[in-house]
């Protein structure tokens, strides 16, 4: 049985994820889909769409989706759709997990790679976050959970953007950005997101490419005139490209590190061993694709809080620069502490 794609579906009260949900499940796309909500829901999905009455924990959809609720945690029920689809009970393709508004979704993306029936069983394909931009700057301000779900996320969609001034979307999204300039951020109305820009992203898959908007680090290069030696830190609103962008001193920041130096192996693996140790609950999300001494392959490293994974990519091409491009996403990491033992990790 090939493995299980899940969606991990996160963003604050509000912010459509609901919306964004019954458009996936009403869309003739043709895939049969498990929702797995968070029973506490602010929420639910509304009983116009579902068949069953809830009385039952895993409800079938009108068009042989399914539903449920986390009655217990969410391994026992991940565990038992597996269980049920095996024994030919249920059909499903795949499984989307919507978190609730206040979720932080950490812990909820290690449950795949730390339990092992569960990494046998599912492979978790990316971490979608909604932001709404009528409140989301306030949210943002106010609400680390907000925060941590921009900064893990793979996909972010700005909903609500008819509500606010274009100034004030493009300053939501120029701060988002700056919180994670890894994913990619689309503006969307009303729920309408095409199913490719929600399934299969392979946000976690690591060899997928290491996507950083090229004017993120055009933006870092602009500031910090070369590679080392970052004399201070770009995220503290002075941001002289973009007037009417306010200070906003978020705790989640992204910082990217380049170097055209080889990586030593060694040094490198036991500086970011020792920075995880210390530092992983903060380390929301880390990947990199390296360039490292005595290896005719790139190397790809990603990962989660204290999950560290890391993998033998491409060769690098003839006539490709090699280069290392990492980018770290956390809570007030030591950014002139990681970059500094970055550079004496280089051969």
């Amino acid at each position: 049985m090939s493995l299980i794609p899940v969606t991990i579906l996160t963003g604050f009260l509000g912010s459509g994820k609901t919306t964004l949900l019954k458009r996936i499940l009403t869309e003739a796309h043709g895939q049969k889909i498990a929702v797995i909500e968070n029973e506490f829901g602010e929420e639910n999905i509304d009983n116009d769409i579902l068949v069953a009455d809830t009385e039952e924990q895993i409800i079938q959809m009108n068009n042989g989706c399914i539903c449920c609720t986390i009655r217990e945690d969410l391994r026992d029920t991940l565990s038992d759709l597996a269980k049920q689809k095996k024994a030919g009970t249920l059909t499903f393709d795949r499984v989307v997990i919507e978190t609730t508004g206040v979720a932080d979704p950490g812990p909820v993306a290690q449950t795949f790679f730390m339990d092992d029936e569960i990494a046998e069983l599912y492979l978790l394909d990316s971490i979608v976050t909604l932001v709404d931009a009528k409140h989301g700057q306030n949210q943002l301000d106010q609400r680390q959970e907000a925060r941590r779900q921009v900064g893990f996320a793979d996909q972010i969609f700005i909903s609500k953007t008819d509500l606010v001034s274009q100034a004030e979307a493009d300053d939501l999204a120029h701060r988002v950005k700056h919180m994670n300039p890894r994913a990619p951020q689309k503006r969307v109305h009303f729920g309408e997101v095409p199913i490719t820009e929600v399934f299969d992203l392979k946000g976690f898959n690591l060899n997928a490419k290491l996507d950083i908007d090229p004017d993120f680090l055009k933006d870092e290069a602009h500031k910090h005139g070369h590679d080392h030696h970052h004399g201070h830190d770009h995220a503290h609103g002075e941001h002289c490209d973009h007037p009417h962008h306010h200070a906003h001193d978020d705790d989640v920041k992204s910082f990217v590190y380049k170097a055209t130096k080889p990586f030593d192996a060694t040094k490198l693996e036991d500086f970011l061993g020792s920075m995880v140790q210390i530092y992983g609950p903060k380390m929301l999300r880390y990947k990199g694709v390296l360039h490292v001494k005595g290896m005719d392959r790139k190397v790809v490293f990603q990962g989660v809080h204290q999950l560290m994974g890391s993998d033998l990519g491409p060769k690098w091409a003839a006539g490709e620069t090699k280069v290392s491009k990492m980018v770290f996403i956390g809570i007030d990491l030591p950014q002139e502490l990681f970059k500094a033992g970055l550079d004496q990790s280089l051969a």
